[in-house]
């Protein structure tokens, strides 16, 4: 076991007490002693449509048999423009011209250089600067980690890309809050001090997520994202919404700007672009600022946006892709998170009073506990909480002092009820 490098994990703690998964089919994964383990996450939010679909196993096949790389630079294959197609049916009216990458931490990096090189196509290479928020998650790449609001994600590289960031919007207030709280609006009047002082000459784009999910399931003030927008069309600023994790139907709607009513001038995706079968992520802009681009580029033969990667849109990526949003749509999948995200509410504030619980927080199908700290040793609890629920038959999500509920959006009404039983019991039994 010593080869493997693992990412975001205590390899120490992992390799001594390894907990190994052999297999998945619908909501469970098997652990390598057989035993089945719920899948309380959908993966890492990207396997939301159920494990094993016998629809993108087979897309897959069909790709590898027939083309299993083709280069994106110059050339290309008829999957990744029946693929953007398709996710431009998905994507708010207006941002239908999508960029593949393959993973969120690529297309949040890949929003950040689009917004910088728009404007410097403009005439304003001034205009480079971007504002992200405390708490906010956008990948690990440079860009990302720069504009996320993470600190320790930061912490231990050195400097690097400059950014400004927002106050976060978990208030004391809003404790136990369902749904959108609704004390907190106001914070995105801060953006106007941070526009201020920095010029709005000076300022590309603004930079958050619908719903901060890896920090610990934040959601929005009612009101907020509307005027953090308003904000944003006031000054000219471009306005990137990062559904990563919110995309495809995570929040009960396709995405989050269709459920509050917004329109990003940038979006990006991954996770359930394909549901988790094979990596990929997108980003997709308005006419505007594509044609912003074809149109700076005087020569015919040069490339309009130096950047790409050499599996973007790979065509086993493109299969998965196609084949997950023909279950998505013929599935009515998202639909069906909507309709179980009350229940879904209902039984995770059960919990509320439970030993430790200080905090529970949710929007659609996406949940989060947060754990009272145990002095000096911040996240061990939810480490124990998660170590406990596997042993009992559950996979949870932990992080920080969260612990983080994501569901499949195939789960049955008693999968919710095993869930929070489960958590139940071992929540309160830990030190």
């Amino acid at each position: 076991m010593n080869a493997f490098w693992m990412p975001f994990t205590s390899n120490r703690e992992f390799k001594a007490a390894p907990r190994m998964i052999t297999g998945a089919a619908g909501c469970y994964y098997t652990a390598d002693d057989g035993s089945q383990k719920y899948d309380t996450l959908s993966g890492l939010w990207c396997a939301s449509y159920g494990h094993g679909r016998p629809e993108i196993a087979e897309a897959i096949a069909r790709s590898a048999r027939t083309l299993d790389y083709a280069p994106p630079f110059q050339y290309a294959h008829p999957l990744g423009f029946e693929l953007a197609e398709r996710v431009a049916q998905f994507t708010p009216a207006g941002l239908d011209r999508i960029f593949f990458t393959n993973s969120g931490s690529e297309s949040a990096d890949t929003a950040i250089k689009i917004a910088k090189a728009y404007w410097a196509r403009l005439g304003h290479p001034e205009k480079n600067q971007v504002i992200g928020r405390d708490k906010g998650y956008h990948g690990v790449n440079v860009g990302g980690t720069s504009v996320g609001g993470i600190a320790p994600n930061r912490a231990g590289f050195g400097e690097l890309m400059g950014a400004t960031h927002l106050p976060h919007t978990l208030l004391e207030e809003n404790r136990f809050s369902k749904g959108c709280p609704e004390h907190g609006a106001d914070l995105a009047d801060t953006l106007e001090a941070r526009i201020r002082d920095m010029g709005a000459e000076h300022v590309a784009a603004v930079m958050v997520e619908p719903m901060s999910g890896s920090a610990g399931v934040i959601i929005p003030p009612k009101g907020y994202l509307e005027r953090l927008a308003a904000i944003c069309r006031r000054h000219n600023i471009l306005l990137i919404f990062d559904e990563v994790l919110t995309g495809f139907g995570r929040l009960g709607a396709t995405f989050g700007a269709e459920l509050f009513g917004i329109t990003p001038d940038i979006l990006t995706m991954a996770k359930n672009i394909t549901n988790g079968a094979v990596p990929m992520g997108a980003v997709a802009v308005t006419e505007a600022i594509h044609e912003a681009f074809m149109a700076s580029t005087p020569l015919e033969y040069d490339a309009e946006f130096r950047h790409g990667y050499t599996y973007s849109a790979h065509p086993l990526a493109c299969a998965a892709g196609l084949a997950a949003l023909d279950v998505l749509e013929r599935d009515d999948l998202v639909t069906r998170a909507a309709e179980l995200a009350p229940y879904f509410e209902a039984q995770i504030h059960n919990l509320r009073g439970l030993k430790h619980i200080v905090d529970i927080r949710n929007l659609g199908l996406a949940g989060a506990f947060q754990i009272e700290a145990l002095p000096g040793e911040p996240g061990r609890r939810p480490w124990q909480i998660a170590l406990a629920a596997w042993e009992r038959g559950l996979y949870v999500r932990f992080g920080g002092d969260t612990v983080q509920l994501g569901p499949p959006f195939i789960a049955e009404k008693a999968d919710i009820d095993h869930i929070c039983e489960v958590l139940a019991d071992v929540i309160p039994a830990v030190d």
